[in-house]
Parts: structure tokens; C-alpha cells; sequence
């Protein structure tokens, strides 16, 4: 019987969905979330947002997480779907679905203890996750 060696580093694992938001006031500035202690790349700055739960719709994860993270409820019929794209961490492989977010009822707050910051013409905030840093250029266009 032959045994065949399997090289895991080949293996990729499936990605994981998250759905982003980026709440935009009519300003034009961007909200952005700081990653809390106790997840990976904690204190890395991000738009807010979470994983898809399964057989949950996409915008459906953006509704709940938005709640959960935030204690606001974004209009589903107003978050317009505006790019997606995968990104390949140590931790995991993700695959990113981003929504523009112009219509919502709250004030964000950060109900997981993260930092939350308004951000209008460049960023401030540092460190930024490293997914999110290709996205910035193309979102100051869209805005």
C-alpha cells in the first residue's frame, strides 16, 4: 500500500463571508471601527461589520451585525452593494462584501467595547487592517 504525505500549507480553506458597512454621512466622512482586544489584529482599524452566519443573506449579517456592534438599524433598502474581495490572512481566508451605508436610525456607538471614529478626506486612523487599505483610494472616488 502506498501512503501519499498531503503538504497542508497547500490545502486552502474555503473563505469565510463577512459583510462590511461603511456608513457615510452626508459630509462625506466614513466610519471606521477599531478592532477590540481579544481578536486578531487587535487595534487595527476597519470598516464595521461581521461574519455571515449559514444559509444567512449577506445584508441580512450586515443588518444583525450592525445592531450587535453598533445599536443602529441601517436601511436595508438604501445599502447599496458596492464591491466585494478576498483577502488572505495568517488566521483565515475571508471573502469581503462591502455595502454603502447612507441611511440609518442611532447614533453608532461601540457596544463591544471598540473605538469608533468619523473619518472625512484622508484617514487618520492608524493602524489600518491590512484588507481595508486597497479600499480606502476607491471609496474616496465613490464618496
Amino acid at each position: 500500500m502506498e501512503s501519499k504525505l498531503i503538504n497542508k500549507s497547500a490545502i486552502k480553506p474555503a473563505p469565510i463571508d463577512v459583510a462590511v458597512g461603511i456608513l457615510i454621512k452626508p459630509t462625506g466622512e466614513v466610519l471606521m471601527a477599531q478592532r477590540p482586544v481579544g481578536k486578531p489584529y487587535a487595534g487595527y482599524w476597519e470598516f464595521p461589520g461581521g461574519k455571515v452566519e449559514t444559509n444567512e443573506a449577506i445584508l441580512s449579517a450586515l443588518v444583525r451585525e450592525f445592531q450587535e456592534e453598533l445599536g443602529i438599524e441601517i436601511n436595508p433598502d438604501q445599502a447599496q452593494p458596492w464591491c466585494g474581495c478576498d483577502y488572505v490572512y495568517p488566521h483565515a481566508h475571508v471573502r469581503l462584501h462591502f455595502y454603502l451605508c447612507r441611511d440609518w436610525h442611532g447614533e453608532p456607538r461601540g457596544l463591544e467595547g471598540q473605538q469608533l471614529a468619523w473619518q472625512g478626506g484622508a484617514i487618520d486612523v492608524q493602524p489600518i487592517l491590512p484588507a481595508t487599505i486597497p479600499l480606502l483610494e476607491w471609496l474616496l472616488q465613490a464618496c
